[in-house]
C-alpha cells in the first residue's frame, strides 16, 4: 500500500531526468519530448489521438506529472529553453555530481559530440561509486550509435540479409573511428551489474536519427530545398543499407525505458525500414528538389568537405538491423515506424516547420512604368525569392515544351513517348494560336504556364513574387483556382482558392498618368530602346491598364474578397525623393512583409557583405581623411597668407614709425648742432689738453662755465 502511494506521489510530482546538451539536436528533441510526457504514460494503453495530443505537444507548456528536465548546454550563452526545469553549468565535477545524484534518471547522448564520451564515462563511474548513498534507485541511459556495429561479421555468412538483433550485441565490432563509443558502452553495461536494485544502466544503439530540423541528413534536405545544385549527391554506389530512426521515436524508446525499467540492458533503436543511401537521396530529391541524383566517389566527398568525418562514416555504414525488443515489448506511439521513405511528406513538412522555412508569396501590381520590376527584383534579392516575370515564364515553358517534344521524334526514351507527344501537340496549338492572335499567346496557355511555375518545387520551397500578373479578375480566378473542387466551409463567404500559390501580400503601386509619362520621358534612350516604354507604347499600355482596372472591375477587388487586403502605395505622393525612390519603396515593402523565412545569408554572402561593409568603411574613412587633409591644407594656406599679410603690414608700420621718428628728431638735431655741439666739442678738446683726474667732472664744470645761455 505504501509502495502504491509513493509511486502515485512520484507520478504526480514528476521525476527528475538529466539530459546532456539540451541545446543540441538529439538532447533538445528528447528533452522536449520527455518534458511533455507524463511519467508512466507509456505503460498505459490509450487512444492514439489522445496520446498524440498529450505526449507530442511541442508548442504547449509541460503538464503536471511530467518529467522535469535537468540538463547541460553546449553553448552556455544561449537562453534556457522553456521546457527545461534547470540548467547545470559547473566547471567542477564534484558540483556536477551533486546535481546528477539528485536526478532519478541520467541520459547521456554521445552520438553528436565525441567530447561527451569522456563526460559520460565519468558520470556513470562517479554515480556507481555513490551507490551506497542513494536514497532511491537511479537509472543511467547511454545513447550510442549503430557505428559500434559497423564492422560486425554477418549473422549468417551465407545469408547477409539476416539482420542483427539485440541478442547479437556481444559479437559487435565497431568502426575504427568509433572505438571510444564501444568502450563507453561496455563500461556502462558493466557498472549496471553491481547492484541492479539501486543502479541500473542501459545502452541504446540508435540508428541514423532523422526528423524535426534534421541532423545527419540535413545536408540533403538543405541542398534540395535551395535547389541551386544540379543534383543531390550520393556517396559511392549508394547500395549500403542504413538503419534509421525518427528522433521522436528515439525519445519514445527513452520514455519506455524510464517508465518500465526493462530487463534487457542493450537495445537497438531502429525503425522497420531497410533503406539504402541511394533510396534516401532519391526520395529527398524527388519530394523536395528536382528529382535528380549524382553519384560521387567517397574521395570527392571528403575533398569537398560536405560533411564531418563522423557523419560521413555513418552514411557509408552498411547494416541490416532489427530492434526486436522495442517492437515487441515497448508501447511506442510511432511517428515513423516504416521509415523515412514511407513518411517523407510529413517529415519534409516537419523539417520546414522546425526550421521556419516557410515560403513567402507576394504580388506586386500597378500601371506600366511605375517601377514594379526593379522593386520586385530588389525584394527577391532581399528575401531570396523567385521573380515571376511573364516574359520569363513564357520563355521557360516554351523551351521546356520544345525539349520534351524533341524526344518524341527519337526512340531512346520509350517510357516518355506519351508525355512528349502531348507536349508536341500543346506546342503546336500554342504556335497556331500565336499566328491567329498577331503573335500573342492566349490567356489559357499563359495561365497554364504560370500554374506550372508556381507549383514547381523552387517556388513551393522558397516562395515567389508575381510581377504585374494577374492583370484581370478572370486571370486571377483561373490562376489561383484549385485543381479539384473542394467543399466550401459552411457559412463561409470566402471563395475556395489554391492556398499553395495564393499570395500572402498584394502590393499595389499607384501613380497618375502624368507622373508616369514624365518618368518615361526622363529615361535615357538606351534604356527605352527595344522596350514598350516609348511614348506611344506607354500611352497604349496605360489605356489598356485603366480599361481593365476601373473601380468596380480591378483585380484588387478579387484579393479583397478573399480578405487579402492590398497595400496601396502612391509613388508620386509618398516619395518625392526621385533619386532614392526605389530604395524607399523597397524598405517600406520590407516593413510590410516582415522578416525572411529562409536559412539567412550563406557564408559567401556574409563574407561578401562584410567585404562590402569594410570597403564602405574604408571609403568613408578615406573620404573623411581627404576632407580633413583638404581642410587642413586650406587652413594652412590661409594661415600662411595671413602671416605674410601681417608681416608686410608690420614692416610698413615700422617704416612709417622710423620716418616719423626721423622727422620728429630734425629740430632737436639742429638745436644740438647749433647750441650744444660747439661747446661740447671745445670742452672735450680742453679735457684732452688738461687731462684732469676726473674727466667727467671737469667736462661738466666746463660746460657750466661756458654755457652760452648763462649770463
Amino acid at each position: 500500500m505504501a509502495e502504491e502511494e509513493s509511486e502515485g506521489t512520484a507520478k504526480a510530482s514528476g521525476k527528475r531526468i538529466f539530459v546532456n546538451h539540451v541545446d543540441c539536436y538529439t538532447g533538445k528533441n528528447i528533452g522536449k519530448y520527455l518534458a511533455h510526457a507524463i511519467v508512466g504514460s507509456s505503460l498505459e494503453e490509450v487512444e492514439e489521438e489522445e496520446d498524440t495530443a498529450s505526449v507530442i505537444s511541442d508548442g504547449l507548456p509541460p503538464k503536471d506529472g511530467t518529467y522535469k528536465i535537468i540538463g547541460t548546454m553546449k553553448n552556455p550563452n544561449r537562453a534556457k529553453p522553456d521546457w527545461v526545469h534547470e540548467v547545470i553549468d559547473f566547471p567542477e565535477k564534484e558540483q556536477m555530481l551533486e546535481h546528477l545524484a539528485e536526478c532519478d534518471i541520467v541520459v547521456y547522448d554521445i552520438t553528436g559530440d565525441s567530447d561527451q564520451i569522456d563526460e559520460a564515462t565519468w558520470a556513470v563511474s562517479a554515480l556507481h561509486a555513490e551507490i551506497e548513498r542513494f536514497e532511491s534507485p537511479k537509472m543511467f541511459v547511454l545513447i550510442s550509435t549503430i557505428m559500434s556495429w559497423a564492422k560486425s561479421k554477418p549473422v549468417d555468412p551465407d545469408d547477409t540479409e539476416i539482420p542483427f538483433t539485440e541478442e547479437d550485441y556481444r559479437r559487435r565490432k565497431p568502426h575504427p573511428n568509433f572505438k571510444p563509443h564501444i568502450s563507453a558502452e561496455k563500461l556502462v553495461i558493466k557498472l549496471g551489474k553491481t547492484n541492479k536494485a539501486k543502479f541500473v544502466t542501459y545502452v541504446v544503439a540508435a540508428g541514423l536519427v532523422y526528423g524535426a530540423g534534421e541532423n545527419i541528413f540535413h545536408y540533403l534536405f538543405k541542398t534540395a530545398w535551395h535547389g541551386e545544385e544540379d543534383a543531390l549527391q550520393c556517396f559511392g554506389n549508394g547500395m549500403n543499407v542504413l538503419p534509421t530512426i525518427h528522433v521522436k521515436d528515439l525519445a519514445a524508446v527513452i520514455q519506455n525505458i524510464a517508465d518500465s525499467r526493462p530487463k534487457t540492458r542493450y537495445l537497438l533503436a531502429v525503425d522497420d525500414s531497410q533503406s539504402t543511401l541511394e533510396e534516401i537521396v532519391k526520395c529527398v530529391s524527388s519530394n523536395l528538389g528536382n528529382a535528380k541524383v549524382k553519384h560521387i566517389t567517397k574521395e570527392e566527398a571528403l575533398l569537398d568537405k560536405i560533411l564531418e568525418q563522423s557523419n560521413f562514416d555513418q552514411l557509408l555504414a552498411n547494416l541490416r538491423m532489427d530492434g526486436v525488443y522495442i517492437k515487441e515489448n515497448m508501447n511506442i506511439r510511432w511517428v515513423s515506424e516504416r521509415g523515412l521513405l514511407e513518411n517523407i511528406s510529413s517529415i519534409i513538412q516537419e523539417y520546414k516547420t522546425t526550421r521556419q522555412l516557410l515560403p513567402m508569396r507576394a504580388c506586386v501590381l500597378g500601371p506600366p512604368a511605375v517601377g514594379k520590376t526593379s522593386i520586385v527584383a530588389a525584394l527577391c534579392k532581399h528575401y531570396k525569392l523567385h521573380h515571376i516575370l511573364i516574359k520569363d515564364v513564357i520563355n521557360e515553358a516554351i523551351e521546356a515544351l520544345e525539349k520534351s517534344a524533341a524526344r518524341a521524334e527519337g526512340d531512346e526514351n520509350e517510357d516518355d513517348d506519351g508525355k512528349a507527344q502531348e507536349d508536341q501537340e500543346l506546342l503546336d496549338s500554342i504556335m497556331e494560336s500565336k499566328e491567329q492572335n498577331n503573335g500573342r499567346i492566349e490567356d489559357q496557355y499563359i495561365i497554364r504556364f504560370y500554374r506550372d511555375k508556381l507549383h514547381s518545387m523552387p517556388c513551393q520551397n522558397q516562395g515567389f513574387i508575381l510581377d504585374g500578373f494577374p492583370k484581370t479578375i478572370d486571370q486571377a480566378k483561373e490562376l489561383f483556382a484549385v485543381d479539384d473542387e473542394e467543399e466550401q466551409e459552411e457559412g463561409s463567404k470566402v471563395p475556395v482558392y489554391d492556398k499553395a500559390t495564393m499570395p500572402e501580400w498584394v502590393i499595389s503601386l499607384e501613380a497618375p498618368d502624368e507622373f508616369l509619362k514624365e518618368r518615361v520621358m526622363n529615361l535615357p534612350e538606351n534604356v527605352v530602346a527595344g522596350t514598350h516604354n516609348t511614348e506611344d507604347g506607354l500611352l497604349r499600355r496605360l489605356v489598356e491598364f485603366r480599361a481593365v482596372n476601373e473601380e468596380d472591375s480591378t483585380v484588387l477587388n478579387y484579393f479583397d474578397e478573399l480578405e487579402i487586403h492590398p497595400t496601396h502605395i502612391d509613388v508620386s505622393k509618398e516619395l518625392p525623393d526621385k533619386e532614392n525612390m526605389n530604395t524607399n519603396l523597397v524598405e517600406n515593402t520590407i516593413k510590410t512583409m516582415g522578416n525572411p523565412r529562409n536559412y539567412g545569408p550563406t557564408r559567401e554572402e556574409l563574407d561578401e557583405k562584410e567585404k562590402m561593409e569594410t570597403e564602405k568603411k574604408l571609403k568613408k574613412e578615406n573620404e573623411e581623411r581627404e576632407e580633413r587633409e583638404r581642410r587642413e591644407a586650406e587652413e594652412s594656406a590661409l594661415r600662411q597668407q595671413r602671416e605674410m599679410e601681417w608681416s608686410e603690414r608690420l614692416e610698413e608700420v615700422k617704416k612709417q614709425e622710423q620716418e616719423l621718428l626721423e622727422n620728429q628728431s630734425i629740430p632737436l638735431r639742429n638745436y644740438l648742432m647749433k647750441h650744444v655741439m660747439p661747446t661740447l666739442t671745445q670742452g672735450l678738446i680742453e679735457s684732452c689738453k688738461v687731462r684732469p683726474d676726473d674727466a667727467i667732472d671737469y667736462l661738466a664744470e666746463y660746460l657750466f662755465r661756458n654755457n652760452p645761455q648763462v649770463d
